[in-house]
């Protein structure tokens, strides 16, 4: 598995560099070694090694400031940072400036073994990130449509506005690492004529799958939707901010799974905003909401009743740090949302981590795209609001909702609930709304 693939290890305690060559030496791996910053940064120019382990402490240089000349010589160069007696600040901020990982010494025979292959498969990942933004770059001023393209299924509370449809004003591509998958990913978002809907394409074999609740296939953690074996991940933070901006009709060709970012969905409201909003002649439709749908039970529910416009309130409630949060928030316009739903973060917690990874779930999950919560604090990162948690939860129901194919005018009162009931109530006002009577 090695293949023969060099690493070069920067440490000042030649007790470590002889233990370390040696563990790799055993996998077949070529090592160089050195005890100075400056030294590595030569190594490393005329040796091109394909990882890096480089020890936070060095007489002669701070490890993140090699770390830092590292990746200014190549930005993908692949930098496992090792302490042994570094802080978690230290380490998020490793991770920020471009490291693979962080691991504490001493390194046992397995771990060392473990994140060095990770960090060669981060490599490769990077390869395969340029040629898929390649990739998306060639497709996304091909407007091409799937041949069986049709808008949402109309339904009993679906009546026109005096408000008109809206795509884009042009194509775009976005990409970075799937939450879930781990896996770098992208996307390319296209402008569709009026009654379209909202569209998903997976690439490569260019599977299409409508952004309708019929369409979804899972809601552990995020909402997947799914349609002839093939599937893409956590549609719902972008879904957010299209539902925000009052997108109506739209193709999205994506890899997967729809790029996590930073976690919000502050960065397709800025993606939206660059690449402009066309206004439709068309009018749009609404679901316009006729009574009250509710599900769940004592503990967790989910309420959806007749409103003058949309708005969502959520109530949170977690053992501490996080403990009890509410928040409402009323979609008056594009701008509010931006500013006070959009940036706020997924977020996960250290007790759970062990059974994401089981689940394959969370593997992109890394300390600059999630709110990670210990047992007695917020670990990585400063909070953007004190409520945070329960604006994202508003941001998740705000995407998952738009799955109805159709903006809603309707009032959510949410309390402990997450995308399996966000769907679950999309599902009954279907059931309860038959096909004929839309005002089409």
């Amino acid at each position: 598995m090695a293949d023969g693939k060099l690493v070069l290890i920067v440490d000042d305690e030649p007790g470590i560099l002889t233990t370390l060559a040696g563990v790799l030496s055993d996998e077949g791996y070529r090592t160089v070694c050195t005890g100075l910053g400056a030294e590595a940064l030569d190594l490393y120019s005329s040796e091109q090694p394909d990882v890096v382990m480089l020890d936070v402490w060095l007489p002669d240089h701070d490890g993140l400031e090699t770390l830092q000349a590292l990746r200014e010589l190549d930005p993908t160069a692949a930098v496992i940072m090792m302490s042994g007696h570094g802080t978690a600040s230290t380490a998020v901020k490793a991770i920020k400036m471009g490291a693979y990982d962080y691991v504490e010494k001493p390194l046992s025979y397995h771990l060392t073994v473990e994140t060095v292959i990770g960090a060669l498969e981060y490599r490769r990942s990077v390869a395969s990130d340029r040629q898929l933004l390649t990739s998306l770059e060639k497709t996304k001023d091909r407007l091409e449509t799937p041949a069986d393209l049709t808008g949402p299924p109309l339904f009993g509370l679906v009546q026109r506005t005096d408000l008109p449809q809206k795509t884009i004003a042009g194509s775009t591509v976005i990409y970075g690492l799937g939450l879930h998958s781990g896996s770098r990913t992208g996307m390319s978002i296209q402008p569709l004529p009026a009654d379209s809907g909202i569209h998903f394409t997976i690439l490569p074999t260019n599977t299409h799958v409508p952004g309708h609740v019929s369409a979804v296939a899972e809601t552990d953690y995020a909402t997947t939707l799914a349609n002839n074996g093939e599937s893409i991940r956590t549609v719902e933070h972008f879904l957010s901010a299209a539902h925000a901006v009052g997108i109506t009709n739209l193709l999205v060709k994506v890899h997967g799974e729809i790029p996590v970012l930073d976690g919000s969905a502050l960065e397709f409201c800025r993606t939206l905003e660059e690449v402009g909003v066309e206004v439709q002649p068309e009018r749009r439709r609404e679901v316009v909401i006729d009574r009250r749908y509710e599900v769940g039970g004592d503990e967790k529910q989910l309420i959806l009743e007749p409103d003058d416009g949309f708005a969502v309130s959520y109530l949170l409630r977690y053992p501490p740090p996080i403990g009890e949060q509410r928040y409402e928030f009323r979609l008056s316009s594009f701008a509010a949302y931006k500013d006070q739903i959009a940036p706020a973060r997924t977020f996960g917690f250290m007790r759970d981590l062990k059974m994401m990874s089981e689940l394959g779930l969370g593997s992109g999950g890394r300390l600059d795209n999630c709110i990670l919560v210990g047992e007695d604090n917020v670990i990585n990162t400063a909070l953007r609001f004190p409520d945070e948690f329960a604006r994202h939860k508003i941001l998740d129901i705000i995407g998952d909702l738009y799955l109805l194919g159709y903006p809603i005018r309707g009032k959510v009162t949410a309390r402990l609930t997450g995308h399996r009931d966000n769907i679950a109530i999309l599902r009954q006002i279907l059931e309860a709304n038959p096909t004929a009577g839309a005002d089409g």
